[in-house]
């Protein structure tokens, strides 16, 4: 059963949140995904190749919310700031959060620079509030990342379907279920408590479903 818990919470790992709300949003949403029309690139071998924007968004998200955040983690486990990649400790988490909100930070300045749907700018805006509210209570009480994470997906999704209902009601049913297998595994895998679940998950949820919903963004 643990291995098992353990391959899930690596699977939804926090790192993977942000990449995997755009995936959805841009395929279940069709206001997001007809605002960015194709653009054809001109290749020598290859001749006219046509992609689409969000291609080259998932890109960035990847690179800077997944690639960058991992390898600086794994540079502080090198340098004896963090003791295993897991990071069991509540204080060890702390340092990699804050290159975390300095990489989203850059993330979401670069899409202020290309023209995005409002829903993208309040997806990243919510995931930015999150972070900032996950780091600071880090500071005193260790609370479950990977549920405000995958809160945050939940709200998301949610924020989209109750702003512009173009997909089916089921996919939010889907999405809880997923969250509380992960909750489950969470409390296999590691020393999370019931509470730092539910917190971590109500936190990503708010956030994320009032910035989505109400079209908030910085």
């Amino acid at each position: 059963m643990k291995p098992m818990a353990r391959w899930f919470s690596i699977a939804l790992h926090p790192l993977f949140m942000p990449l995997y709300t755009l995936l959805l949003a841009f395929n279940l949403d069709f206001h997001l995904s007809f605002f960015l029309a194709p653009r054809i690139l001109a290749l020598p071998v290859l001749g006219e190749v046509i992609v689409r924007d969000e291609h080259l968004l998932f890109g960035l998200v990847f690179v800077m919310t997944v690639l960058f955040p991992l390898t600086s983690a794994v540079f502080l486990q090198r340098g004896g700031m963090v003791s295993d990649l897991t990071m069991p400790a509540r204080r060890e988490r702390i340092a990699p959060y804050l290159l975390s909100l300095f990489y989203y930070g850059m993330t979401y300045w670069l899409l202020r620079r290309a023209e995005q749907h409002e829903s993208v700018y309040a997806m990243f805006t919510g995931a930015i509030l999150v972070l900032v509210l996950v780091t600071a209570i880090t500071f005193r009480w260790k609370i479950s990342a990977h549920m405000a994470g995958i809160g945050g997906l939940v709200g998301a999704v949610t924020g989209l379907f109750a702003l512009h209902g173009s997909f089916s009601i089921g996919v939010i049913a889907i999405a809880i279920v997923i969250a509380g297998l992960l909750g489950s595994a969470r409390m296999i895998d590691s020393d999370h408590s019931p509470t730092q679940i539910g917190a971590g998950a109500g936190l990503g949820f708010g956030i994320v479903f009032l910035c989505v919903f109400g079209s908030l963004h910085i």
